[in-house]
């Protein structure tokens, strides 16, 4: 596993990164920076695939998306955050990996189990820099900020990511899904997530950002911390 990483990501089921923001992790590795990417469920609840199958697609989806390495935590679903053992687990990730930027999901959101991996990862995130935490492997390492990013609902973020140029790579990683997303077969069952819509919401959210950004298509971050400028010109931003 890489040490100082310019960016990890952690989703709470596998394909979450992707939703969320996929094409910043494109965008990253396209310019050359290292990203790390870290899935804390297996997903074994999920209607359609199996915690193997969906292993083989986040692997396919992260080199559709050239991120240097996956891993899984193998968490129960619906138990995110309910062991002990998971703050401790985050906490040694964060102090072996040393990534400048974490990003999580954002805070409020219809599946608790993103809530759950909001508050319990922005925890870690925080822990991780305390000298005395309980861990004995690894130094102390904070981070230089922690971005949240959207999976379902959204409100209005704190800036976008212009991503128009790497966004075919993020349809390309959620294609990867296949299991979760493609429509069902004679042996698959129906979901909010395999219907045609639920993509659709997926582009139209990064459309509208994008509209609003002028740019063709973006992703949605939010800071909890005052963005600082030089001044109050467009260049400085």
């Amino acid at each position: 596993m890489e040490l100082s990483l310019d960016l990890l990501a952690f989703g709470p089921h596998p394909y979450d990164i992707e939703i969320g923001l996929g094409a910043t992790i494109a965008l990253y590795a396209a310019r050359g920076r290292s990203v790390g990417l870290c899935d804390l469920s297996d997903g074994h609840l999920g209607s359609n695939g199996t915690p193997a199958v969906r292993l083989q697609e986040s692997e396919a989806a992260r080199s559709a998306l050239g991120a240097r390495w996956r891993e899984n935590l193998g968490w129960a679903d619906r138990h995110i955050g309910k062991e002990p053992e998971h703050l401790d687990q985050v906490v040694a990730i964060l102090r072996r990996c040393r990534p400048r930027t974490v990003a999580v999901p954002y805070w409020s959101d219809r599946h608790p189990d993103h809530i759950a991996a909001s508050h319990l990862l922005t925890e870690a995130v925080f822990d991780a820099g305390l000298r005395r935490y309980r861990p004995a492997d690894g130094e102390a390492w904070k981070v230089d900020w922690i971005c949240y990013y959207f999976i379902n609902d959204h409100v209005t973020p704190s800036f976008v990511v212009d991503v128009s140029e790497v966004y075919e790579r993020k349809r390309a990683a959620l294609d990867c899904h296949a299991s979760q997303f493609r429509p069902p077969d004679e042996t698959g069952v129906p979901t909010r997530l395999n219907a045609p819509a639920f993509r659709q919401l997926i582009e139209s959210r990064d459309a509208q950002f994008g509209a609003q950004a002028g740019v063709r298509w973006a992703e949605g971050f939010v800071v909890r911390e005052l963005l600082v400028t030089t001044d109050l010109s467009r260049a400085a931003r």
